[in-house]
């Protein structure tokens, strides 16, 4: 069985996320698998083949939390480059989080996502939350 199209890639994958606001509250999923595992983070994932960002990040929030979101402008961009122990790169993602706005739907885990709920900035500073999805709220809304 060979590792999936993600793990030890040829070039860098192109990913989205849907930055999400609704009542002072932030939707954010608990990632399931690498990288990433185990932190709060924006949903989203990857950009298929023909897809546009905003298709992407519509589809990537609803699969992961069966929130129904309008993508808008891209607000925030960054990369995750991991290593193994031997220096190979594991994962290379260039990650554009894009705005959105809440149409419809409650919150709930899906795909790969262990958990999804709506955060608020209080509870953010509770919660192992990705330093990339840190540095974003801190930047877009105050939040810390």
């Amino acid at each position: 069985m060979s590792a999936p199209a993600n793990v030890y890639p040829d070039s860098p994958r192109v990913a989205v996320g849907a930055v999400v606001f609704r009542a002072d509250r932030v939707l954010l999923v608990l990632r399931g698998s690498p990288p990433a595992r185990g932190t709060w983070a924006i949903p989203g994932g990857s950009v298929r083949l023909g897809e546009s960002l905003r298709a992407a990040a519509e589809r990537e929030t609803f699969e992961e939390t069966g929130v129904i979101v309008r993508a808008g402008a891209p607000i925030y961009t960054f990369e995750v480059v991991e290593r193994d122990p031997r220096g190979a790169v594991r994962f290379h993602y260039v990650i554009v989080d894009l705005a959105a706005e809440y149409v419809s739907g409650s919150p709930r885990a899906g795909d790969d996502a262990l958990d999804a709920r709506w955060v608020s900035a209080t509870e953010l500073a509770e919660l192992p939350v990705n330093p990339a999805t840190r540095r974003l709220l801190r930047r877009q809304s105050g939040f810390s």
